[in-house]
C-alpha cells in the first residue's frame, strides 16, 4: 500500500483521544512469507500509571519498558501463555500509555492471513487482538518497532470515519476501572469482537 504512515505527532497525545482516531485507518505488516494490512476497526485506550487497568499500573518493568518509551512504536505482549497483542505507544516520551489494537478488517493479504489462521470466515480473520496478530503475523520480535517509520509494521493513513459511526463503551475482560467507556468501535462493522465482562475465576471450596 502506498499511502504514508501516520506521522509520530498523531500519538503525541492523550490515548483516549488517539484511540477513536486510529478507526479506519491500516496496520501493514510486511513479513517473508507476504505483506498483510488491516483497516483498525475497534480499539482500547489505556493510560498507563493513571490507569488500573493498564500493564504500566504498577511502574516500568522488562515487559512495559516499551510503553515509556516515545510514542508511535509498538508494544507487543503476550498472554494466556498462547496469544500476543499489539499496542501502540501514546503520549510524551515516559507516560506509558497505549492503544490496544483490538479488531480489523483484512484489506490486503488475504490468502496470506487466512493461511496464518486456518479455517477462518472473512468476518473472523482479524476479529479479537489475538487472531489480529496471529492474522498479520505479529509476535515478540515486533515489540518495540517504530510504526511511523517506513518498517516492516507500519500504520498507515486510512479513510476518515464519521464521528457518528463511532460507538464506545467498557473495555473488554478488565477489572480495574472496568467501567471506563475507553473502548471504540465503527458501529456495525461486521469484523468487531464479542464484548465480554470480566468474570473472575473461582477456586473451588475445599472439603
Amino acid at each position: 500500500m502506498t499511502r504514508p504512515p501516520l506521522p509520530r505527532g498523531f500519538f503525541d497525545r492523550p490515548v483516549e483521544e488517539v484511540a477513536p482516531a486510529l478507526l479506519g485507518h491500516v496496520l501493514v505488516h510486511d513479513t517473508p512469507g507476504g505483506a498483510v494490512a488491516a483497516r483498525i476497526t475497534e480499539t482500547e485506550a489505556y493510560a498507563g500509571p493513571l490507569d488500573p487497568a493498564s500493564h504500566a499500573y504498577r511502574g516500568r518493568t522488562p515487559r512495559t519498558e516499551v510503553m515509556f518509551g516515545p510514542p508511535g512504536h509498538a508494544y507487543v505482549y503476550f498472554t494466556y501463555g498462547m496469544h500476543f497483542c499489539v499496542n501502540l505507544v501514546c503520549g510524551p516520551d515516559g507516560t506509558a500509555s497505549a492503544v490496544l489494537l483490538r479488531a480489523g478488517r483484512i484489506v490486503a493479504g488475504e490468502p496470506v492471513a487466512v493461511e496464518r489462521r486456518g479455517r477462518s470466515t472473512v468476518r473472523d480473520l482479524a476479529r479479537g487482538p489475538a487472531r489480529l496478530c496471529k492474522a498479520l503475523g505479529i509476535a515478540r520480535e515486533q515489540n518495540g518497532l517504530d510504526v511511523c517509520a517506513a518498517g516492516p509494521l507500519r500504520i498507515l493513513a486510512g479513510d476518515e470515519i464519521d464521528p457518528a459511526s463511532v460507538a464506545s463503551g467498557p473495555r473488554v475482560g478488565v477489572t480495574g476501572a472496568k467501567d471506563t467507556p475507553w473502548r471504540f468501535w465503527i458501529d456495525g462493522d461486521p469484523t468487531v469482537s464479542q464484548y465480554r465482562a470480566h468474570v473472575p475465576r473461582r477456586r473451588p471450596a475445599r472439603p
